[in-house]
């Protein structure tokens, strides 16, 4: 049972950063094995907080500025923090879509879209965008984001609400199209993340202290979590170079190919 856990913290850690949606891959999985591990949302709060620390340390440097010039702008109105200011009030309006539509249509989402042909589809859809801006290469930096920016990349970050369709490949294609620079694009969607991430925890704690934790698994789900968390650190930084390089073509095909198989045997 250890190992089943063990196994599935890699998957959640090598899935969460790129584009091939570790939703639409936990789906795939259930309808492939009978396992409880796969049902255990204990587990999957667990192995989500992993992935979400491996982020916020990858990005620690850009949060910790972040974070600062926000605190300081309130304090001072100095325009040297203004910036800073500004890029977190960007990402609090981007957050706004995904964060209310999860609320609102979260149980729906689960009880009528989490169908295995679904997913498929939503896999076809995300290579289909992918495919669309893997040689765009944008031209603005974070300075230059708008807050019209920011809604349109909040608005497809409420599609990959969707399982199937990556959070992170949403939120580039989004940024992308919005003509931001693969790097700022590819910064300001883990931006993104975390808030949402961080609500979800939130929820999920709640959840699992009126559900309780079985004592026998709790070692299983810390492992598994720490998995996770390392997966996602050095899966985070391998995509980014591929992001930066303009690879994505790779994810194009993976995502056609699961997707098909999924719709043809599934």
């Amino acid at each position: 049972m250890l190992f089943i856990y063990l196994l599935l913290g890699f998957i959640q850690g090598l899935t969460e950063p790129i584009p091939i949606s570790s939703s639409g891959h936990l789906v795939i999985f259930k309808n492939l094995f009978d396992l409880d591990a796969l049902k255990d949302l204990n587990f999957e709060i667990f192995a989500n907080f992993g992935s979400l620390i491996a982020i916020i340390i990858v990005f620690r440097k850009d949060i910790a500025k972040l974070f600062w010039d926000f605190i300081n702008y309130i304090k001072t109105k100095d325009k040297k923090y203004k910036s800073g200011f500004r890029y977190v009030i960007l990402v609090i309006i981007a957050t706004i879509p995904a964060g209310l539509c999860g609320l609102i249509f979260n149980d729906l989402i689960e009880k009528y879209l989490s169908n295995i042909k679904y997913v498929g589809v939503a896999l076809l859809v995300t290579a289909l965008f992918l495919f669309l801006i893997r040689k765009l290469k944008g031209r603005k930096n974070d300075d230059q984001i708008t807050i019209k920016d920011a809604i349109a990349i909040g608005l497809f970050q409420v599609v990959a609400l969707l399982p199937g369709i990556s959070r992170s490949g949403a939120t580039l294609v989004g940024g992308m199209f919005s003509g931001l620079k693969r790097e700022v694009a590819f910064k300001f969607s883990f931006m993104l993340y975390i808030p949402i991430s961080f609500a979800t925890m939130i929820l999920g704690v709640k959840d699992v202290a009126e559900a309780g934790i079985d004592a026998s698994l709790l070692m299983a789900y810390i492992l598994g979590a720490v998995v996770a968390c390392i997966v996602t650190f050095f899966s985070t930084k391998w995509f980014k170079g591929i992001m930066l390089k303009g690879k994505l073509i790779y994810f194009v095909w993976y995502c056609l190919i699961v997707g098909s198989l999924v719709l043809l045997f599934l």
